[in-house]
């Protein structure tokens, strides 16, 4: 569960926990509410691990996922959910502020399906559970679909994820 110290992120963490999953909670700032989460997890009965990385950073990612397997074993459910917002209008818009948004919001969500993808591949289903290898949940926006005027990164970054995950689902849904 990436982003997983705040908002949505961290109740979906609190909910798959209650429903009887380990949890892996991603953050890249503020350990404190991270572990408060894990803690909160642990309270259903489950595990969970707090697990920092910028989900923007290959190498990061990578590592999160391995630190997960080797804790948990394998990942059945991989809710990427960490984003971020840097508005301006267009032509104030930094580089910076678009790379960011595109980074965290896209290629953050890109790695994250990759490592998923490739774990889920090489561990397969679990008989009488599920006839899937994992399932895969990107949380985006209206604005994968609606113009925003003063967040163009914000909208680009979301509709590029519809059709990364469109195309996603194309190719690994078997």
């Amino acid at each position: 569960m990436t982003g997983a110290n705040s908002g949505i992120g961290r109740a979906i963490a609190l909910a798959l926990g209650e429903a009887g999953a380990d949890v892996g909670v991603n953050y890249v700032s503020r350990p404190e509410d991270a572990d408060t989460v894990v803690a909160e997890i642990r309270q259903y009965g489950v595990d969970a691990v707090a697990l920092e990385a910028n989900v923007a950073d290959e190498t990061q990612v990578t590592a999160m996922f391995g630190k997960f397997l080797d804790r948990l074993g394998r990942i059945d459910i991989l809710v990427a959910n960490a984003g971020v917002q840097r508005d301006a209008l267009f032509v104030d818009m930094t580089l910076a502020d678009w790379n960011t948004v595109i980074g965290v919001n896209l290629t953050g969500q890109f790695l994250c399906c990759r490592e998923a993808v490739r774990s889920m591949t090489h561990t397969g289903p679990v008989p009488g559970i599920s006839k899937a290898a994992g399932k895969i949940i990107c949380m985006s926006s209206v604005h994968q679909l609606i113009p925003w005027a003063g967040h163009v990164n914000y909208a680009a970054s979301k509709g590029g994820l519809m059709l990364m995950m469109q195309s996603l689902a194309q190719e690994v849904r078997r």
